[in-house]
């Protein structure tokens, strides 16, 4: 999987884009900005990603790059304002909201002025000559101002858009539609003002002003339906930042005061009354209650917080008060986080997506010059006397029914929903391309401690060497362990002072990847790790012997002599072995690696239902074992939690870390659980496959829709049938395809897990 390296981003929210072409010439355009390396343009979330190593390249320079194709800027973020991080996001998400709502309401205005100047102009033309009060030569000119308004004013934005392309020799969706209404428009007006110039007879002069007409508010309502089905895509996001408190009641200089939420520093002590959302993460320093962190992890029962208990900014406190102190504010809490990288998930491209770009760059030309053909053909080979009206009517048609919205449309907004949901049901996506290779999963590696276990190993034994101090050897272990993060370093330290003992400094403290700890205690070497390959003295060798099959045995060693053995549990998560049930139930092959010895990983596995173990593992083998799996065409999931899994997390195809594991196993990972839930590993897959599903029928219907719509818009079936394709059935062909597209995708609001 690739991962972001020193590429840092810019930010762009952008307005005017009306297909994938819009995206894909943006695109472009930025990408030959200096200092830019990459750009990456989404069409559902309307927003531009551009990337770039060293200096941020020049704002103005990216606006102007934008505005030059005709499409405008609603705001950036930048890293210049990385100190207001979130303010920014804010506004740029208050900037978006307030372009949305204004742009639903003037399609929704531009739709009834249209649709009550089209009715009539639809009523005269359907009529056929057979309403007498309606077959008269005034019916002509009262199409003509009817329809008029409709094309130029109301379907302006198309005719602007196409004149747009055509100068900068670009085709795209506007071009379909307003070289379409435009044709049919100014063949009436011909046909009105000149009816001997295309006809024999003023009778034969046929006027397709309810086809311009109706397709404008056709293609206007279709927008409508869109542009509120695509916002209904982003409500994730949306959701979880109302979960934001905007105030906090902070205590200072022994004053309780109400401040915004944003002025929280480090080190405020909080209170937090029932009812109340925590405005930052922090530690509860006094009281005791219950806390609904559903909303971002999913768990649906409270949960019970104590002092020394985590809290989450944005979560509910349910019962009693509480006081605790902000350890994370600003970007670094842990629901902005959530934001940023359901953001990210929704703004970047699956690698499926990439392939309807290419198609979409191509798509719109293609259409035209087949659009011209048609006309060619039916001047040339059609019947006498309807050529032109015939030849006029299939180009319209094919031009109006093969807009690239619904191919545009399909892959981003299966993403945006896709990720929203899952950051709902507690599963992090990093981006579109760890969703997609997810369904591809087939192999599971698990680590044990964090993962399968609780990850709070307790010590249940202290087996000491002939002439050692039992209390003097947990004094020393728990000194150098002082400064571990691992969960059996601090299964020491808490049993040294569940002892009352005085833990002392330690001093050159060193972390051995996968075999432990050393530092100086008391001006003496201690070693505290696993059991390695050196003899232990018979009394100890005894008592590894009769140690528990599912107990971890660590030895500590003080100026390389062996003074003894600590023994340790660490008790298995309660939704193991379901977990693990459910992964072989959706065919996947489920390999524990543990640096734990082997008696107590074959009991652990046994316990859970894994049949595949690899013990007494190092974190270079971890990884060196998930390249092996992968180079026998396997695609392999690392699920882990601790520092030492960073390397096989990152060497997977699709790295997931357990959301209460360290920072450095999270930022090597492309999925982030964000509650301590081995079920959840099942479920992101299932997501996965469910996603790229929705993915795959949104694309088959986009291009099996312009596969079976052109040719018949192109008159295919005439000749047996004698029966053309109206631009107007076209144009609601047309939109309903787009909109078929979105609300197929948010089906996916509705997925549940298990």
């Amino acid at each position: 999987m690739t991962r972001t390296g020193d590429n840092r981003q810019i930010e762009v929210s952008i307005s005017g884009m009306s297909c994938a072409a819009c995206a894909a010439r943006i695109e472009a355009a930025l990408s030959k900005i200096a200092g830019v390396s990459g750009a990456s343009v989404n069409f559902a979330t309307k927003r531009a990603h551009i990337e770039f190593a060293g200096a941020a390249p020049d704002h103005a320079a990216v606006t102007r790059a934008i505005e030059s194709l005709g499409y405008g800027v609603l705001g950036a973020q930048s890293p210049a304002m990385d100190g207001d991080h979130d303010a920014v996001h804010c506004e740029l998400h208050d900037a978006e909201e307030a372009h949305r709502t204004a742009e639903i309401a003037r399609l929704h205005r531009l739709v009834i002025v249209s649709a009550i100047l089209s009715l009539p102009v639809a009523a005269i033309a359907m009529s056929h000559g057979h309403v007498s009060w309606l077959n008269g030569d005034w019916t002509r000119w009262a199409q003509f101002f009817l329809a008029t308004p409709v094309v130029l004013w109301c379907g302006r934005a198309f005719i602007a858009g196409a004149w747009a392309g055509i100068r900068r020799g670009a085709a795209d969706m506007n071009t379909l539609i307003g070289v379409g209404t435009l044709t049919a428009w100014g063949y009436s007006v011909v046909a009105t003002v000149a009816p001997l110039r295309v006809a024999a007879s003023v009778r034969d002069a046929h006027l397709y002003f309810e086809a311009a007409s109706v397709i404008v508010t056709l293609v206007l309502v279709g927008r409508l339906l869109e542009a509120r089905a695509t916002g209904r895509t982003g409500e994730a996001i949306r959701r979880l930042m109302d979960l934001r408190p905007h105030k906090a009641r902070v205590v200072r200089e022994g004053v309780e005061t109400e401040i915004d939420a944003a002025d929280v520093r480090l080190g405020d002590t909080l209170v937090v009354r029932p009812g109340e959302r925590f405005s930052v993460d922090g530690e509860v320093t006094q009281g005791r209650t219950s806390v609904d962190e559903s909303m971002l992890t999913g768990e649906s029962m409270p949960v019970e917080k104590d002092v020394g208990s985590s809290v989450i900014g944005g979560t509910i406190n349910t019962s009693g008060s509480v006081r605790y102190i902000a350890t994370r504010i600003g970007a670094e809490t842990a629901l902005q986080r959530i934001i940023e990288l359901v953001r990210a998930a929704q703004g970047g491209k699956a690698p499926i997506a990439r392939y309807a770009d290419a198609v979409s760059r191509v798509f719109t030309p293609v259409v035209i010059g087949v659009a011209i053909v048609t006309l060619g053909m039916w001047l040339w080979l059609g019947p006498a006397g309807e050529s032109v009206r015939l030849g006029i009517l299939a180009f319209v048609s094919v031009l109006i029914i093969a807009c690239p919205c619904a191919l545009g449309l399909a892959t981003p907004t299966a993403i945006m929903v896709g990720t929203g949901r899952g950051a709902e049901l507690g599963v992090l996506f990093k981006g579109g391309e760890a969703l997609e290779t997810a369904h591809k999963i087939d192999t599971v590696v698990l680590d044990k401690t964090g993962t399968i276990t609780l990850g709070q190993a307790t010590v249940v034994g202290v087996h000491a060497a002939q002439g050692v101090d039992e209390v003097e050897m947990l004094r020393l272990a728990a000194g150098v362990e002082a400064g571990s993060e691992h969960p059996t370093g601090k299964a020491i330290v808490r049993a040294a002072r569940e002892r009352g003992l005085a833990i002392p400094e330690a001093h050159g403290f060193e972390s051995l990847a996968g075999r432990g700890v050393r530092a100086r205690v008391d001006g003496r070497e201690v070693s505290v790790g696993r059991l390695g390959d050196a003899a232990l003295p018979t009394d100890l060798e005894q008592a590894v012997a009769c140690a528990p099959a599912g107990s971890t045995l660590v030895q500590m060693r003080v100026d390389d002599q062996a003074w003894g053995v600590f023994l340790l549990e660490d008790a298995l998560r309660e939704e193991s072995a379901a977990a693990i049930e459910r992964m072989k139930a959706l065919g996947l092959r489920v390999v524990m690696l543990t640096g734990d010895r082997e008696s107590t990983a074959r009991d652990i596995a046994k316990r859970v239902g894994i049949d595949e173990v690899r013990a007494q593992v190092l974190p270079q083998d971890k990884a060196a074992r998930v390249e092996e799996l992968r180079a026998d065409g396997r695609v392999v999931a690392m699920v882990g939690d601790g520092i030492n899994d960073a390397p096989a997390l990152a060497t997977a195809d699709v790295g997931i870390a357990m959301g209460t594991g360290t920072d450095v196993a999270i930022a090597a990972s492309d999925v982030t659980l964000v509650r301590p839930d081995l079920t959840l590993v099942a479920g992101a897959i299932a997501l996965s496959k469910a996603t790229m599903r929705t993915i795959r029928q949104n694309l088959f219907w986009a291009f099996f829709y312009n596969v079976l719509g052109i040719p018949i818009a192109a008159g295919l079936l005439y000749p047996w049938t004698g029966w053309m394709l109206s631009p107007i059935i076209a144009s609601a062909a047309m939109s309903a395809s787009s909109v078929c597209v979105v609300l197929n995708s948010l089906r996916l609001r509705a997925y549940k897990t298990s």
